[in-house]
């Protein structure tokens, strides 16, 4: 206030000479300023001409983990997705039931990308088209209500992140989308535990037989891989703590049903917790149908049929949860058609994650999986590329040089080498007494590699394989420039010379199964098996660290804090 004090009384004292100066100082100082804002505009502009367009379809945990460790200094980064945040989906069981609250395992992608070196524009829409032909994508907005803000519009990229994941497979089973109920997104955990509560009050209001009573109150999961049992055990527990309680008279009518077509459940993981998970089921009272195919959905009963005999029988429900697997997104499958890929569940990639059929476009997450190389069908190379002296055979100093390289390439050589108890090749090449072969040739060296493709298997469709490909993409295209130059991959046995980069190499750090009870199950490595309360907080302590921030970090731990004071909030919201 006192320096424009002081220029008012000099202004009304001055001249009109002086005024006049004084004004053209001021505008002057403006006009810089303006002009110099325009500058760096303008230069932001034209190092983003300069850097590659990089388009990155959903923020998923394959997209999340993409831009998390991107140096977006040296690109141009656009991301297209139809929610403008991340969810922690291993956490969407408890959503179901009340145990954690919705917005306690959701962060703003913009919250998680501000802290980047540059800046990542984020638009929230659905991208309904891919053009590999001309590099690029169409995309409708998701604000269908609003006609200004729901016109298509079109992105140009120089490199394509295909991260939309997978919607839900129903396998052509009719009345599955009308009468089901999914567990992909948060809203749907938000729709299952409106759901749940409906039920009890419908159960209880007057004129109902106890018939239909029980038909209200009787939940089916179809599916018992880990998102069904886990939603099973957080529904008896929301019921046998909290929601009998509050709904005493219809206590006795309650009825839980998880239909499963195996002959076990969670038969991903070791025999032991299957086993474990079926008998505690057993004694809190959930019935597991085994065996069974579920051939139709009605709003009143599901039509299941029994492998075994053949026979069709009904089942009444009042909700059911559908959890049977994953399927391909329209746009994805009519971007496989594109490509040459037409037919597939899934987008195939090499293992450098880049769709097979385009250069620029990769493929991670839900909506992809690597179509490994087998090591039998560059058997020869392999052995051409090793036989530097072109003798016919290899030495042990031959057969070294390219160990490492055949391990990085084929990662399915670890796997077979651990089922043989062995630690190299060399250990397999052996003659009859047990002792190391001196010298092998071709024969000897295709025989002793003949089973290295038994042990080929596809990536499980979970959150882990997906945040580890994001993180493998993102550092990938940060050494992108310099790995051009200094290629870091293992040789290339047909044409020579050296991958740009190490093939991706999926790392297992074992999986979780919450049972309810406050037991849960673990599978880690080094074929290490826990089950019980300890594993629980094992679990507990597992995903809290692995919280995308931490807010989320703080908000998930007071919910099972409030969970174990104050019980599960029961209220219709």
């Amino acid at each position: 206030m006192t320096i424009l004090s002081s220029l008012g009384r000099a202004s009304r004292s001055a001249p009109l000479a002086s005024k006049l100066l004084l004004l053209g100082t001021l505008s002057g100082g403006s006009l810089v300023a303006y002009s110099d804002s325009n500058k760096k505009e303008e230069e932001q502009q034209k190092q983003n001409k300069k850097k590659k367009k990089v388009v990155v379809l959903g923020t998923g945990w394959a997209g999340i983990s993409f831009l998390k460790d991107l140096d977006i200094s040296s690109y141009h980064v656009q991301v297209v997705s139809p929610q403008n945040y991340f969810a922690f989906t291993p956490l969407l069981p408890s959503v179901t039931c009340g145990t954690v609250e919705a917005r306690s395992i959701v962060e703003s992608v913009r919250n998680i990308t501000k802290k980047k070196n540059g800046e990542i524009e984020l638009w929230e829409a659905d991208c309904v088209k891919i053009d590999p032909a001309n590099n690029k994508v169409r995309c409708q907005p998701v604000f269908k209500d609003d006609p200004e803000a729901s016109q298509e519009f079109s992105l140009e990229y120089d490199y394509l992140i295909i991260a939309v994941g997978a919607q839900v497979n129903t396998f052509g089973t009719p009345g599955v989308l009308e009468n089901c109920h999914f567990l992909k997104e948060v809203e749907d955990a938000q729709r299952i535990r409106r759901g749940v509560i409906d039920c009890f009050e419908k159960a209880l209001l007057p004129g109902l037989t106890e018939e239909q009573r029980r038909r209200k109150l009787h939940f089916v999961i179809v599916g018992g891989g880990p998102t069904g049992v886990e939603f099973a055990a957080e529904l008896h527990d929301f019921i046998e703590e909290d929601i009998t309680k509050i709904y005493p008279s219809v206590k006795e009518l309650v009825k839980i049903t998880l239909i499963q077509s195996g002959d076990h459940i969670l038969n991903s993981f070791d025999e032991r917790i299957s086993s474990f998970a079926e008998q505690k089921f057993l004694r809190d009272g959930i019935d597991v149908l085994m065996g069974m195919r579920v051939m139709s959905v009605s709003d009143k009963d599901i039509s299941v049929k029994i492998k075994s005999s053949g026979e069709v029988v009904s089942l009444p429900h009042g909700l059911i949860l559908w959890s049977t697997g994953v399927g391909t997104r329209p746009v994805i499958s009519d971007f496989m058609e594109q490509v040459g890929q037409g037919g597939r569940r899934v987008l195939a990639t090499n293992e450098w994650l880049q769709v097979k059929g385009c250069e620029n476009v990769y493929a991670v997450g839900d909506c992809a999986s690597i179509a490994q190389r087998k090591i039998m069908g560059d058997i020869a190379n392999i052995f051409k590329a090793a036989d530097v002296d072109n003798s016919g055979t290899l030495t042990e100093e031959e057969l070294q040089d390219v160990v490492e390289d055949i391990n990085v390439r084929y990662p399915q050589v670890e796997l077979y080498l651990k089922s043989k108890h062995v630690r190299s090749i060399k250990d397999l090449l052996t003659d009859s007494e047990g002792n190391p072969k001196k010298e092998v040739d071709i024969k000897a060296f295709e025989s002793a590699l003949s089973g290295v493709d038994s042990q080929m298997k596809s990536l499980p469709a979970t959150a882990q394989v997906a945040a580890q490909q994001g993180s493998y993409l993102a550092k990938c295209f940060n050494k992108m420039e310099h790995c051009k130059e200094h290629p870091e991959g293992p040789k290339r046995f047909r044409t020579g010379g050296h991958h740009q980069f190490r093939p991706f190499q999926y790392k297992h750090f074992g999986q979780f199964a919450p049972l309810g009870g406050d037991q849960a199950a673990a599978e880690l490595p080094g074929d290490w098996v826990s089950a019980g309360r300890s594993t629980q907080w094992l679990w507990y302590s597992v995903y809290a660290s692995k919280q995308v921030s931490w807010r989320t970090r703080a908000l998930v731990v007071s919910d099972w804090t409030r969970r174990y004071i104050f019980g599960r909030d029961s209220s219709r919201i």
